[in-house]
């Protein structure tokens, strides 16, 4: 089954050239399009897709703030910021609103392919180009890291390995054999030990760390 999206960007030519890259890859539907922000609302209830994406800068309005009104309606389904702003205050402004992922007008298709399907399994995808800005940010948060990951519980640090690997909070319930809404938890409670933002922070943490499979850590 295809993965179908709806598509918000205000440049027409980027807006259909782009659909009909993400078609020709046969696993994405373009459900519907628009170049007004008004019209999202009305979309996402008619055609209700799998994956939303949102271009950054609009006029009258920016994709961000759209998404925090998109989510106070109710809209859960994963949002992807695309944009071409490579700025660091964009990122993280994107990630901490809520956002799915953040996708640069510059990337390949099939990565901007890969980003939106693994977007519907339920991880967070930044386009590499990003990745070291990624990491930037959180060296700036200036904690003591170290002292952070030590107030983890055995438990905590297992499941923080699971997301350096991408994985969904489904995912990484099968896996332990615990319920959905018991990682939800863990991970929130992660978030907020590590000082932290997103999942994908939580990844950077645990790759920059070494947390290996089943929460160890090592050469610390």
């Amino acid at each position: 089954m295809k993965t179908r999206i709806v598509l918000v960007d205000d440049h027409t030519l980027f807006r259909k050239g782009l659909t009909e890259l993400l078609e020709q890859s046969g696993d994405i539907e373009v459900s519907a399009f628009t170049g007004s922000p008004d019209d999202v609302d009305m979309l996402l209830r008619a055609h209700r897709p799998d994956v939303l994406m949102l271009d950054l800068n609009m006029p009258g309005i920016d994709g961000i703030t759209l998404m925090q009104q998109l989510r106070a309606d109710g809209f859960d389904l994963p949002i992807l910021m695309l944009t071409l702003s490579e700025a660091e205050d964009d990122l993280a402004r994107a990630l901490r609103s809520g956002a799915n992922g953040y996708l640069l007008k510059s990337m390949e298709p099939d990565e901007v392919v890969d980003a939106i399907l693994r977007a519907q399994r339920g991880e967070t995808v930044v386009a590499p180009a990003m990745t070291a800005k990624l990491v930037k940010l959180y060296d700036q948060k200036g904690q003591d890291s170290t002292s952070l990951l030590d107030a983890l519980t055995p438990r905590e640090r297992e499941i923080l390995s699971h997301l350096s690997r991408g994985e969904s909070n489904k995912a990484i319930a099968r896996t332990l054999d615990i319920s959905h809404d018991t990682v939800k938890l863990h991970v929130r409670h992660i978030l907020a030990k590590l000082n932290l933002s997103s999942r994908v922070e939580a990844a950077v943490f645990a790759v920059e760390h070494k947390v290996a499979p089943g929460g160890r850590t090592e050469n610390r």
